[in-house]
């Protein structure tokens, strides 16, 4: 089985990767839009890269356009906005598809073929091992006691 560092992605500014560099990390994948309501919740997922990057989470946004058509604009346009307005400094990739048959490689790897994203902000929580710990509501802010309790248990 392909572990979930092994899965083709592209950053925000088109490079190919993996994420192979974050091997050993706790990451919070999150499929994000720029123009959803839950939008604001970039301030609290930069909080929490803020907080916690140092002891070894790395929170990863993936762009979508599956929810509304809330992510209409390019990587570019996207980069500009989270930079600007929410000051983002956690890695983004390119937009891709979280639900139906182009599902990305790395959403089948984390939901299978199991229940779709609800919605946009649904994050997972994935620990040092690769292995996901938690999957969280949109509805979860990233402040959300529950999901900072995981937090830190992963990374002890």
């Amino acid at each position: 089985m392909v572990s979930i560092y092994e899965h083709e992605v592209s950053t925000i500014d088109g490079e190919k990767t993996t994420l192979e560099n974050f091997r050993g990390k706790t990451l919070l994948l999150v499929n994000v839009a720029s123009a959803c309501g839950l939008t604001p919740q970039y301030t609290g997922l930069q909080n929490l890269h803020e907080k916690y990057s140092s002891c070894g989470l790395t929170v990863l946004a993936f762009p979508c356009n599956q929810f509304g058509s809330q992510e209409p604009g390019s990587e570019n346009e996207i980069k500009v906005f989270c930079t600007t307005n929410y000051e983002i400094s956690f890695p983004m990739y390119s937009k891709i598809e979280v639900n139906g048959q182009n599902r990305h490689a790395l959403y089948h790897h984390l939901i299978g073929d199991g229940e779709d994203i609800n919605w946009n902000f649904e994050k997972f929580l994935v620990g040092k091992d690769g292995i996901s710990i938690q999957r969280f509501s949109p509805k979860t802010a990233p402040d959300d006691p529950v999901l900072i309790q995981a937090i830190e248990e992963s990374l002890e």
